[in-house]
């Protein structure tokens, strides 16, 4: 169903912006899946891997208490010490599991998120404590997709785990003839298949569940045109404010080049369409320097500036147009073009000896 803002419907694609803002009050595509899936296949594996360190911890652990029973007194002056002793055989025990566990969760945190720090959702708020909005988000479309899921997952993983059970039910009156170790392991290894078919289930959903987050997410983000326009003067300025800043710029621009044509040695022109003032000091230049130029109304300005201040104007067609398209105002002609300029100069300051 399409969403509206203002009669406009949500078909534009949300901007870097939008989404930067969303993330910093905590509004970011997130399945509290991922993590669950990764904890419990991780988990499981881990357990499969330290499965000897773990069994043999728990059976010395049984075997210190069990033969130390009798010299054991609980009391209430030896119960520090005796929680103390308890919780550190429980660490050996479960510390590696623990640690696996923790980094897990927060590495599957982390790479669907990235490092987010904000107070905005627990931030209490008005909005947050209306019985209406609650009911409405109660009956939401999330709520009943987190419903489905869940009942989903119930039922497959219900399903995964009594076809484990039966398909290994003529395994379990063999076991009235064996000792309690392998009834032990029997159970470990039928509870290990069931745990990993299940883990690698919600693992699937997980993943699916994720890409629905995301799509919703993206979905919730989309923008009108209105608001992308919005948001284009807010990042980039009203075009009609920038555009009347870079003609107030230019104007200026203009009014410093005009002033510095009256030391200009020459003025190159094409010969009505284009004017360029070049200057050269041989004490501080190592070429002549462009401090001037100008197309149609601009071109005639120079040259007026330049008849009033009786510097020559030249008419070469070619070298104008070269000088205008290569070489930007404040900058020294490139060195093809030093022949040309060097021969129009000369005739420069020779008309000048003459009239001195």
């Amino acid at each position: 169903m399409a969403e509206e803002t203002s009669g406009q419907e949500k078909t534009e694609e949300p901007t870097s912006r939008r989404l930067q803002d969303a993330r910093n009050k905590g509004d970011v595509a997130k399945s509290m899946e991922i993590p669950s899936a990764a904890v419990l296949l991780l988990g499981l594996l881990t357990i499969y891997l330290l499965s000897g360190y773990l069994l043999e911890n728990f059976l010395n652990l049984l075997r210190h208490y069990l033969t130390n029973l009798h010299t054991i007194n609980i009391i209430p002056g030896n119960m520090v010490m005796l929680t103390w002793e308890t919780m550190k055989h429980m660490a050996i025990l479960t510390g590696p599991l623990m640690l696996v566990l923790f980094i897990t969760a927060l590495v599957a945190n982390y790479a669907q998120v990235g490092f987010l720090y904000t107070t905005e959702k627990i931030t209490p708020t008005l909005e947050k404590i209306d019985p209406l909005k609650g009911f409405g988000r109660i009956f939401s479309i999330q709520t009943l997709a987190n419903t489905i899921k869940s009942i989903a997952k119930l039922v497959i993983v219900g399903y995964v785990a009594f076809r484990e059970i039966m398909n290994n039910m003529d395994g379990l009156l063999p076991l009235m003839d064996q000792g309690a170790y392998a009834i032990l392991v029997f159970y470990a290894e039928v509870s290990f298949w069931i745990f990993l078919k299940a883990a690698l289930i919600i693992a699937v959903l997980a993943a699916l569940d994720y890409a629905f987050q995301r799509w919703q997410f993206m979905k919730k983000m989309k923008m009108t045109k209105q608001e992308v326009k919005e948001e284009a003067k807010m990042t980039e300025g009203d075009p009609h404010v920038k555009g009347r800043i870079r003609s107030i710029q230019m104007q200026m621009a203009r009014k410093r080049m005009m002033t510095e044509v009256p030391r200009a040695d020459v003025i190159i022109t094409n010969p009505t369409h284009l004017a360029i003032a070049l200057t050269y000091d041989k004490e501080t230049m190592t070429a002549p320097t462009v401090i001037a130029k100008g197309a149609g109304v601009i071109a005639g300005k120079i040259k007026e500036v330049a008849r009033a201040h009786d510097i020559p104007i030249i008419e070469d067609k070619p070298l104008a147009q070269a000088l205008y398209k290569a070489v930007e105002i404040n900058e020294q002609i490139p060195e093809n073009l030093f022949q040309a300029v060097a021969e129009i100069l000369a005739y420069v300051y020779g008309l000048k000896k003459k009239s001195a």
